[in-house]
């Protein structure tokens, strides 16, 4: 928003400074061709009345007459040019063109002395409107001192426009002189400075306004990334900020606690529903004892097992994400090895692959159960898995490859759901409940992470449990 202000009042401003700027050199234009027009309508002085003149200055008179032309010269104008004012030189009337060679003509200056000179009823002949020099004039050519005067007045690159018109009253060219002022630096000083001015103004208002709002937005955003890991409303946000920010932290912290005392109502719920599950089940383990027929005890306890274990992932998948304890710093190859090695110990044909040393804050427990079921899996359906642990960029990756028949592409999504499975029974020999990978995901996503399926190009399927780039000792 800041940015944008910025980009707005700049181009405001430019748009300003353009048009005042123009304007100026619209009044400067003015006056310069007023000058001239004013000029070429007095009397050029015979030679007489200038050496008059030049003892009138020596005797303090040619001052205050100066000063007197000076002042018309301002009313001729509009009275607006009291700095960078025209300066006329001598008036000449001239047989020839003042056109030099190679120069060329200002058609718009002309015809704005033209129409001047139309305005005061004088019908003139062709006019010539040339803008040269100093130091080309044939005026101020050899005339140094003047061009040095006028040079430190108007400064440096001083032009001359020349006006020459054929007055009715006059043989020949009448030939007026107007030093040209500098362009007006003032009006541009002065938007640059209101500009920086307004820059600082509006950007320290905006500044407050904006932290007002966004700093309460942004503890709210930092607070629901944490209440999605940890489904923890223990600590409510306090309501700050403006007064519909401060009543959706409100709201925010009224929902969290309503999402909380539902989860922990589930988890007294199924907490409940396992031990009055268990209990039976427990009991029927005992009085299948008395069952003489080996084979059919055999199966009624096979079938009870496969209750118990399917119970205890339905709870497990209740209770993920709601760890009580915050993640710790684990060397996850360490992690990786162990596991393998379980599987190696009960004779299955599990491979430990590449594995790099990296240490990430992880919960242990659940990260160890994903591992296995994605191992089990591999095992179950591809006859054996192959179990590695590298570095992608800056996430860290624990991978399961089995060279089995993989997953179709329409439902790799569709597996990853609670009691979805590749094969029809639920017999836990051939497939089990379906909610290996469902817990695997669930644990993944608890960590930041995410789990990605995926069909091998040599056949086989290929489990990732991808896991966030871990933060900062000091974080």
């Amino acid at each position: 928003m800041l940015l944008a202000l910025a980009l707005g009042l700049l181009v405001a401003q430019s748009i300003s400074a353009a048009l005042l700027y123009q304007a100026a050199e619209n009044r400067r234009e003015q006056a310069l061709v007023n000058a001239a027009a004013f000029r070429l309508l007095g009397n050029p002085q015979p030679d007489r009345e200038r050496a008059e003149r030049r003892r009138g200055r020596e005797n303090g008179d040619g001052n205050r007459s100066r000063r007197a032309e000076r002042r018309a010269w301002a009313g001729a104008s509009g009275g607006g040019m009291t700095q960078g004012l025209p300066i006329p030189l001598r008036l000449q009337v001239t047989g020839t063109s003042p056109l030099l060679a190679g120069e060329t003509r200002d058609r718009s200056r002309e015809q704005a002395l033209r129409d001047i000179l139309g305005q005061q009823g004088i019908a003139v002949g062709d006019v010539i409107v040339v803008t040269r020099p100093l130091s080309v004039d044939p005026m101020t050519r050899d005339r140094s001192r003047l061009r040095e005067r006028m040079a430190r007045a108007m400064g440096p690159g001083t032009r001359v426009m020349v006006a020459a018109a054929q007055m009715p009253q006059r043989a020949g060219w009448t030939v007026a002189r107007v030093v040209e002022p500098p362009p007006q630096r003032g009006a541009l000083r002065t938007i640059i400075g209101q500009t920086l001015l307004i820059f600082l103004f509006l950007f320290a208002l905006q500044f407050l306004l904006l932290r007002r709002i966004t700093r309460p937005l942004k503890l709210l955003t930092g607070r629901t990334e944490r209440f999605a890991r940890t489904q923890d409303p223990s600590t409510p946000l306090t309501p700050e900020g403006p007064d519909d920010i401060r009543r959706l932290i409100a709201a925010h912290n009224r929902m969290e606690a309503k999402v909380g005392a539902l989860l922990d109502e589930k988890n007294v719920m199924l907490g409940a529903i396992g031990h009055d599950l268990k209990t039976p089940l427990a009991a029927l383990r005992v009085r299948i004892e008395s069952v003489e027929d080996d084979h059919e005890r055999g199966r009624m306890a096979a079938s009870i097992e496969d209750i118990t274990r399917s119970l205890d992932d339905i709870l497990s998948l209740a209770r993920v994400g709601r760890a009580s304890e915050p993640p710790e710093r684990a060397e996850l190859s360490s992690l990786v090895a162990s596991v393998v090695e379980e599987f190696e110990d009960m004779g299955d044909p599990v491979t430990l692959a590449e594995t790099s040393r990296i240490v990430h804050p992880v919960h242990v427990t659940w990260l160890r159960r994903a591992l296995r079921n994605l191992i089990a899996n591999a095992v179950r359906y591809g006859g054996s898995a192959t179990v590695s642990l590298v570095q992608s960029g800056a996430e860290t990756v624990l991978r399961v490859e089995d060279s089995g028949p993989g997953i179709p592409e329409d439902r790799i999504e569709a597996m990853q759901e609670p009691f979805t499975r590749g094969e029809a029974s639920r017999n836990r020999d051939t497939g089990g409940a379906g909610l290996g990978l469902t817990l695997a995901r669930a644990i993944a996503e608890q960590h930041g992470g995410r789990l990605e399926l995926s069909n091998r190009s040599a056949g086989g399927l290929r489990a990732d449990i991808i896991l966030p780039p871990a933060p900062a000792s000091g974080a």
